[in-house]
C-alpha cells in the first residue's frame, strides 16, 4: 500500500520540515536571553560612570600631597561632565540596562554640583558695579584695553598684571570716568568715588601683588582687596605647582579676616576655581558673585578659549545681584563684571 505524506507549509512559503515540537521554543530563547542580556552587559561602562561619580563626589578628598592632584582635578572639573554623553552613547550601543543606569549616578552628581551655575540668576541693573581684568603685561594694544573698560560704565575697576611702563597708558584711559585711582606694584584700582587708607597686602610675593583700600561710596564705606596670586603651572616631574599660590591665599584670608569693614569685595585673579579647595582660606569667608548672581560657568581664561574662570568678584556683607564676562580685550584673560548691592 502507498503511504501519504502531507508536507506542512509556512506562511513564509517555506517548509516546515523537521519543525518538531521543541522548534517555537527555540525560537523564543534569543529573546529572552537579549532581556537577560541587557542586565548582563556593559559592565565596563557602568565601572566607569561609576568610578566618574566618585571623582566627581570625593573631589575634595583628593589629596593635594602628590604633584597638586586634588587642585588639577578641582581646577577642571566641570568639565569632567563631558564624560557622560559618551558614556550614555556606549551604553546604548551596549544595548545595556545595566550601564544607563549607572550613567545616571555621575549625572545626578554633576547636576547637583554645576546646576545652580547653569540656571540665570542674574538680576536688575542696582547696585555698585565693579570689574577685575587681569590685562596681561604682554598686553599689545593696552590703550584700547583702557577704553574697553572705561566703557564698560563700571563704578569700581582693578586691575592685576600692570607693568610699570605702561601704567600711565591705563591711567590716562581711565583718567576721565575714574577721578580717584592707586596703584601699588602691579596691582590698582580706579573708581568714581573717593578712595582712602590704599595700602600694599602682603602675600610672600616679595613684591606688590595685592591691594587693599577704602571706598567712599554713596551706600557707605567697602573695603576693597585687588590681588593677583602666583601663577600655577602644570609640569611634568612636579605635577601642578600651586604650593605658592595656595601659601598667598592664606596670607591674603587672614588679612580679609582681620579687615575691619564689614563690606568687603576682593576682586583678582586668584589663579584658582571656586571648587579649589586650597583657595578655602577665601572662600570660606567671602562669597562667589558668579555663583550667587551669575549664568553659566563665567569662565575668564585663557581669552580665545575660556576653560577654567579663575578670575573672580567675592564679597562678604554685600548682596550679589548680577554677575557676568566681559568681551574680550588684548588680554589673555576675559574681564568679569559683577553689581552687588547694600
Amino acid at each position: 500500500m502507498a503511504r501519504l505524506y502531507t508536507t506542512a507549509t509556512r506562511s513564509d512559503g517555506g517548509d516546515d520540515e523537521g519543525a518538531g515540537p521543541g522548534a517555537g521554543e527555540d525560537r523564543a530563547k534569543p529573546r529572552w536571553r537579549d532581556r537577560i542580556g541587557r542586565w548582563r552587559r556593559g559592565w565596563i561602562v557602568a565601572g566607569f560612570a561609576l568610578v566618574l561619580a566618585l571623582l566627581l563626589l570625593l573631589h575634595s578628598r583628593i589629596p593635594n600631597q602628590i604633584g597638586n592632584l586634588g587642585s588639577l582635578t578641582q581646577t577642571f572639573l566641570p568639565w569632567f561632565g563631558l564624560a557622560i554623553p559618551v558614556l550614555a552613547a556606549c551604553a546604548a550601543l551596549r544595548r545595556s540596562a545595566t550601564a544607563v543606569i549607572a550613567v545616571l549616578v555621575p549625572s545626578l552628581v554633576w547636576l547637583d554640583l554645576f546646576g545652580g551655575l547653569v540656571v540665570d540668576k542674574t538680576g536688575g541693573d542696582d547696585g555698585l558695579m565693579v570689574v577685575s581684568h587681569n590685562v596681561d603685561a604682554d598686553n599689545d594694544d593696552p590703550a584700547a584695553t583702557a577704553r574697553d573698560l572705561a566703557a564698560s560704565g563700571a563704578d569700581l575697576i582693578a586691575l592685576q598684571e600692570l607693568p610699570q611702563d605702561e601704567q600711565s597708558t591705563y591711567e590716562e584711559g581711565l583718567a576721565e570716568a575714574y577721578p580717584h585711582h592707586s596703584v601699588l606694584g602691579t596691582v590698582g584700582l580706579w573708581s568714581r568715588y573717593p578712595l582712602k587708607d590704599a595700602e600694599p597686602v602682603d602675600i610672600g610675593m616679595g613684591w606688590t601683588r595685592a591691594m587693599r583700600a577704602t571706598v567712599d561710596s554713596p551706600e557707605g564705606e567697602v573695603a576693597a582687596y585687588v590681588a593677583h596670586l602666583p601663577s600655577v603651572r602644570v609640569q611634568f616631574r612636579a605635577g601642578f605647582t600651586a604650593g605658592q599660590r595656595d601659601d598667598a591665599a592664606d596670607l591674603l584670608g587672614h588679612a580679609i579676616a582681620e579687615e575691619p569693614v564689614a563690606r568687603t569685595v576682593l576682586l583678582g585673579d586668584l589663579n584658582g576655581t571656586m571648587n579649589d579647595g586650597a583657595l578655602a582660606p577665601l572662600t570660606s569667608q567671602l562669597r562667589s558673585t558668579q555663583g550667587a548672581a551669575g549664568a553659566g560657568f563665567g569662565f575668564s581664561w585663557p581669552a580665545g578659549f575660556p576653560m577654567a574662570r579663575i578670575d573672580h568678584i567675592l564679597v562678604r556683607d554685600l548682596e550679589p545681584v548680577s554677575s557676568w564676562t566681559l568681551p574680550a580685550t588684548g588680554s589673555d584673560h576675559r574681564p568679569v563684571a559683577a553689581r552687588v548691592g547694600f
